[in-house]
């Protein structure tokens, strides 16, 4: 929809960005071996064997007629690649600046995001949010002035045919090792993240600028946290204090109604509503407008995107944006295993006798629930309380989000983890991918969950393993 740009080398990067989104998914499919893409994932709904790649992309059980069309024509949204004038191969409204093309470049087959692991390569699966200290009335982040409040690494302007993509910056990740030892001796080989932002095209971050990499979350599930009634959720806040626990609720603002709703998606519970999740990922991610964000991310030094020209109409219609809204509220989650082994229910009891379920709550229910009734009043298991905790100093990002404080992350859930590498590829977990396995994320943990963390490390090495193997199987 930017007729303003050059044509002769606007849309080159564009079609690269296309190209590369493919052999991304490409790659994630062929990572995997013959022994994880050969055994048969039962899917209870569809009542047939999944595709490796589809494991994270199904429908919940009992959806309409109507609900099906709605929810394939939402899958359909998000797959298509969203592109710029002249190009006729997707959706018009790319930009001006950017992080991926379509919601499935990043969230590859649904899953969580793959690190690049290769210093020397550009990361985009992992994103940068950036903010100056203080907040709004709101208590949400101050954008940073000349680069808003997320780091774009493509633009829709290219340079020329040997540097086609100029966004606001090149982002690449160097990973420093550090070693955790265990009771018994064994040592594990961590890492920690250090973002090397290069080729700022708008002047430098300066040092008060607060920066926080984030890896791409799973989609799965969603409806059915968006479902869990908020008395339910600070009823669980409530009892967590008589664990010496101190999880707490983020109230954040609703962008339709300027009303405070408590937070539920985001790595800080940032987001109330998954439409508004939605919209915002479309707007942060894609540069794509809606009726709920009107402008473009473009801070007033950055005079090329300022001008680039708009049809007028919102790129992501109402049909659509609600549509992609139903589609991940539709997705269903793994279903939780019965136990069927001794190294399950064995480990199991270790999961809750080091404290683990304090945070990570096994059971939730959901309660009414409009835009989806086939999930109300439906118990699920995710392994999360949708509350904050501070994990500690390792963790910490030390940028304030709402109430979420800089050492402040809302408890992942833990559905699925085990089936990630079976569907692209990527067992990158934690809030900016450094953990490449459940061990070594458990090591991370600390502050509220350091008890927990040093249980676990006390551990014989067979019971760390029986532990490590039954949140595998959730």
């Amino acid at each position: 929809m930017r007729q303003g740009m050059k044509q002769s080398r606007g849309y080159l990067p564009v079609l690269m960005l296309v190209v590369s989104t493919v052999v991304v998914l490409a790659a994630a499919h062929n990572a995997l071996s013959e022994s994880e893409s050969g055994d048969c994932f039962w899917n209870p709904a569809t009542k047939q064997c999944t595709p490796d790649d589809q494991i994270f992309l199904q429908p919940v059980a009992e959806l309409s007629p109507t609900d099906t069309v709605l929810y394939e024509e939402g899958m359909k949204q998000f797959k298509a690649s969203w592109s710029v004038f002249p190009l006729i191969d997707g959706e018009w409204g790319l930009g001006p600046t950017f992080h991926a093309s379509a919601c499935i470049g990043c969230h590859v087959n649904g899953g969580r995001g793959k690190t690049v692991d290769d210093a020397s390569k550009t990361s985009f699966q992992q994103l940068v949010r950036l903010s100056l200290p203080g907040t709004d009335a709101y208590g949400e982040p101050l954008p940073h002035p000349a680069y808003g409040n997320q780091l774009q690494v493509f633009g829709i302007y290219g340079e020329s045919l040997s540097n086609p993509v100029v966004g606001e910056a090149d982002l690449r990740i160097d990973w420093e090792p550090q070693k955790a030892s265990l009771a018994d001796g064994t040592e594990v080989e961590l890492r920690r993240p250090q973002n090397r932002i290069t080729k700022l095209a708008f002047g430098p971050l300066g040092e008060k600028t607060l920066i926080s990499l984030r890896n791409t979350p799973v989609v799965y599930g969603m409806g059915y946290l968006d479902a869990v009634p908020e008395a339910d959720i600070l009823a669980l806040a409530a009892k967590q204090k008589s664990l010496g626990l101190n999880g707490r609720p983020n109230y954040v603002k609703d962008d339709a109604t300027g009303k405070q709703l408590l937070g539920r998606f985001g790595w800080k519970a940032n987001q109330p509503t998954l439409k508004q999740q939605v919209a915002a990922a479309h707007m942060g991610d894609m540069g794509i407008t809606s009726t709920l964000y009107h402008e473009q991310n473009c801070p007033k030094v950055q005079v090329q995107c300022q001008n680039a020209h708009t049809t007028g109409k919102h790129e992501l219609t109402d049909q659509a944006w609600n549509a992609v809204t139903f589609f991940l509220a539709g997705v269903e989650a793994p279903k939780r295993p019965l136990p069927d082994s001794d190294k399950y229910i064995q480990g199991e009891k270790l999961f809750r006798g080091a404290g683990c379920t304090g945070c990570h709550v096994s059971e939730l229910k959901t309660g009414k629930f409009p835009m989806l009734k086939a999930i109300e009043n439906k118990q699920f298991y995710p392994y999360t309380d949708l509350l904050l905790h501070d994990m500690g100093d390792d963790l910490a990002d030390n940028r304030p989000d709402f109430k979420a404080g800089g050492r402040d992350w809302r408890t992942a859930p833990l559905w699925g983890v085990g089936l990630s590498r079976r569907v692209n590829g990527s067992m990158d977990l934690l809030h900016d991918g450094r953990a490449r396995s459940v061990l070594e994320a458990i090591l991370w943990h600390g502050g509220e969950a350091k008890k927990a963390r040093d249980q676990f490390a006390n551990m014989k090495k067979e019971d760390r393993e029986a532990l490590i193997s039954f949140v595998h199987a959730l």
